[in-house]
């Protein structure tokens, strides 16, 4: 099969998502997805995680001993069918809220 570029682009997103659809998974099926953002500060973390709850979101917050500059990392976990459009909308949205915290983008993982 070839890779349609206008379903997934060459990027992250679009080769995570190209690479689950070789290996037989139905991206339109509803699925919970993690995406993760660190932070410097554990403040600025809650916060950030605060401003998740207020919207209905699934989180977790967690040290994160990989980065010593972004020792912390609060996972957001929404549920949506895998398309490009849907993975990076949610994560235009997690970088657009957390730009102001200090938030930076850690990517985003699904089964």
């Amino acid at each position: 099969m070839n890779r349609d570029v206008n379903l997934f682009p060459s990027d992250d997103i679009g080769d995570a998502l190209w690479g689950m659809q070789q290996e037989g998974s139905e991206l339109e099926q509803e699925r919970e997805v993690e995406f993760s953002v660190l932070f410097p500060t554990q403040e600025l973390a809650l916060q950030f995680g605060h401003l998740l709850l207020e919207n209905n979101q699934k989180l977790s917050f967690t040290p994160f001993a990989d980065n010593d500059e972004f020792p912390w990392e609060i996972t957001a976990y929404p549920i949506m069918p895998l398309s490009y459009e849907n993975i990076a909308a949610y994560r235009e949205l997690l970088e657009s809220s957390s730009a102001p915290l200090k938030g930076k983008f850690d990517g985003f993982y699904c089964l």
